[in-house]
C-alpha cells in the first residue's frame, strides 16, 4: 500500500555555501508541492533545525563545517528524516558508493533536470515505503561506514547575472579579499563570491593553494619564482607576472608548502 504524500512535502537543505544554497531553493521554489522550511550553514544548525523541523525531505551537502554530512545522519539517530538526497562534488566512484546504498544524490555541477529527476525518485520513495525504518538504516550504516572521500573542494559554483557557473579548482590562479566577498581569478577571467578568505583556504587542498599573505592565495602551479627585495623581504611572482607579497607571518608556513609541493 502506498503511503499519501501531504500537499506540500517539508524540505530542508544543508549546504555550507551561500550560492549552493540560493541555487538550490531557486530550483526547490519552481516544484508546486515542495514547501522550504529552513535552511542551515553547517553540521550542528542542520542537526537542531531537522531535530526542530521534522522534513519530509533534506538535501544534505557531504563537506560541512563543524559536522559533516555523515556526522550529522549518525548524530540524528531516531531523527532521521524519511527522504535523503545527498548533494556532493566528489567523483564519480563516492557516488558509486551512494548508489549501492540505495540513496539518491545530486553531483556538482548539476542542472535542472537532474534536480527533478532526483525530486521525482524521493517522491516515489517517500510514497512507497510504508514503514521508513529501512531507508532509516541504510542511512545510519552510511553514517557509520562512509565511503572513502577527498576532504578538499574539486569545483567551485559562481553566481553571476542571470547566470550560475562551475569551474575546477584547478583552473584558479589566485584568490584576493575584498571585504566581505573574495575574487577568485581564472586566467583573464575574475568572480566574486561571498565567503572569508580562511574558509575556501580550509576546503582546498594545501598541496596546492597556499597563502602568502593574509589577503591572498595562489595556486602553487602558478607561482614562477620568489623575488627578494632590497629591504629583504619577498614579493611571490606568478607565472602571469603578477607580484604578491609574502608576509612576514606567513612566510614559514608558505615556505614550508611550497617545497613540499
Amino acid at each position: 500500500m502506498k503511503k499519501s504524500l501531504p500537499s506540500a512535502v517539508r524540505v530542508m537543505l544543508a549546504d555550507d555555501e551561500q550560492p549552493a544554497r540560493e541555487y538550490l531553493a531557486s530550483l526547490i521554489a519552481v516544484e508546486p508541492d515542495l514547501e522550504l522550511v529552513d535552511q542551515c550553514a553547517n553540521g550542528r544548525e542542520a542537526v537542531d533545525s531537522i531535530r526542530r523541523a521534522r522534513p519530509d525531505l533534506l538535501f544534505l551537502d557531504v563537506q560541512m563545517p563543524e559536522l559533516d554530512g555523515f556526522e550529522v545522519l549518525a548524530e540524528l539517530g531516531d531523527d532521521l528524516p524519511p527522504g535523503v538526497i545527498f548533494v556532493t562534488a566528489f567523483d564519480q566512484h563516492a557516488v558509486r558508493a551512494f548508489e549501492v546504498n540505495a540513496l539518491d544524490y545530486l553531483l556538482k555541477p548539476f542542472g535542472p533536470e537532474r534536480f527533478r529527476k532526483a525530486v521525482r525518485r524521493a517522491r516515489e520513495i517517500l510514497r512507497s515505503t510504508e514503514d521508513p525504518a529501512p531507508t532509516a538504516y541504510r542511512l545510519r550504516e552510511l553514517a557509520h561506514n562512509p565511503p572513502a572521500l577527498s576532504p578538499y573542494l574539486h569545483r567551485l559554483l559562481l553566481l553571476s547575472t542571470g547566470r550560475i557557473q562551475f569551474r575546477n579548482v584547478s583552473e584558479l590562479d589566485w584568490v584576493e579579499s575584498e571585504g566581505n566577498y573574495l575574487r577568485l581569478h581564472f586566467g583573464s577571467e575574475s568572480h566574486l563570491r561571498r565567503d572569508k578568505l580562511s574558509a575556501l583556504e580550509a576546503r582546498l587542498d594545501p598541496a596546492r593553494f597556499a597563502r602568502p599573505h593574509r589577503s591572498f592565495l595562489v595556486n602553487i602551479e602558478r607561482i614562477r619564482e620568489l623575488r627578494r627585495t632590497i629591504n629583504g623581504d619577498y614579493i611571490v611572482v606568478l607565472k602571469s607576472g603578477l607580484e604578491i607579497p609574502l608576509g612576514k607571518p606567513n612566510r614559514e608556513g608558505f615556505m614550508a608548502q611550497i617545497r613540499a609541493a
